[in-house]
């Protein structure tokens, strides 16, 4: 038996044993642990922890994204749209590959929006067709598998359509227009 016995403890650490009462019959209380230093998740305080410098910002990495995209997204901003939003949406979609989004400030800028796209995507050899109705306050702009909308402020909330395709991929546009 004490042969088995050595056997089974050369396999397994040897545990203190507990003990049930202390002198004097109170309960034994474990020993306190070490506290631990635990470091931010940051970057930038990992890396001087460690003497390292610090990281540069992150980098953005794009999915391929077409010519006529990058045009387009280049005019819309040279003409001052607002809050302008790409959204991947090739794996969602069979209408488009992309949407783009964004803001006018008034009918005559929808306007000017909507040429300037027209434009943009006649220069990169890209056909398109393009739908308004008066005083609508939204514009379509379809280059087929990239489908532009452009709003007025109040029209855009209305139909939210950020909220609507939320599972597209955003894509940042300030990377977009370094590209």
């Amino acid at each position: 038996m004490s042969a088995l016995k050595k056997k089974t403890t050369k396999k397994t650490p040897a545990r203190p044993a507990a003990k049930s009462k202390a002198k004097g019959g109170a309960a034994a209380k474990p020993a306190a642990r070490p506290a631990r230093r635990i470091l931010p998740a940051v970057p930038a305080l990992k890396a001087k922890s460690r003497g390292e410098k610090a990281p540069a910002k992150p980098m953005v990495v794009l999915p391929k994204l077409p010519a006529h995209l990058l045009a387009a997204v280049r005019a819309l901003d040279e003409k001052k749209a607002v809050e302008i939003r790409v959204l991947e949406m090739g794996q969602i979609s069979s209408v488009a590959d992309f949407l783009v989004i964004a803001t006018g400030t008034s009918e005559p800028h929808l306007r000017a929006l909507r040429i300037a796209l027209e434009q943009a995507l006649d220069e990169v050899g890209v056909s398109s067709r393009s739908e308004s109705q008066r005083d609508s306050g939204w514009t379509v702009v379809d280059a087929f598998d990239v489908l532009f909308h452009v709003f007025r402020e109040d029209v855009r909330r209305s139909y939210a359509l950020e909220a609507l395709w939320k599972d597209g991929l955003d894509i940042p546009v300030p990377a977009i227009l370094k590209a």
